[in-house]
């Protein structure tokens, strides 16, 4: 076993430095022990979409989500073409050639505009809804009524 020594001839339990003895584990193996910032964002992301598609399932049929860390840096934008903010927090692309359209949301811009994980949440939904709106050439209160927090369902 790993963790007995043989020392003269007789077996020891090793322990830790401040004589606690080993431990068992902390959760059920079924059960993440701990779950990256990435990976919560990425919740945060799906449950806006889940949320988008109980009203619009059929159009989001064959729509990507996807999230990237930072947006690419691109030459051909030009930082006075945006009124406040030269950061995109997310980008649609419209499919085409077979390929299906997709809505990129930007994880590191909107964590650090961010307060606490409620107020991320929000901020991913209403990105996601402005995203949507865009690829559907909606207003995005159309596509939700609770876009930037005026109805919460």
């Amino acid at each position: 076993m790993a963790s007995e020594r043989v020392a003269r001839g007789r077996v020891r339990r090793r322990r830790d430095r401040h004589g606690r003895g080993m431990r068992g584990p902390l959760v059920p193996p079924e059960v993440p022990l701990a779950r990256t910032r990435a990976e919560r964002f990425d919740d945060l992301v799906l449950d806006a979409v889940d949320h988008l598609e109980e009203r619009w399932a059929d159009r989001l049929e064959g729509v990507e989500f996807a999230v990237e860390d930072v947006p690419p840096v691109d030459d051909t934008i030009r930082l006075d073409s945006y009124e406040q903010d030269p950061v995109p927090l997310g980008r649609t692309v419209a499919g085409g050639g077979g390929a299906p359209p997709r809505v990129i949301i930007y994880r590191r811009p909107l964590e650090a505009r961010a307060v606490d994980r409620e107020d991320l949440a929000a901020l991913v939904h209403d990105v996601v809804v402005e995203q949507v709106a865009e690829l559907f050439r909606m207003a995005p209160e159309e596509i939700d009524p609770g876009y930037g927090g005026l109805d919460e369902d």
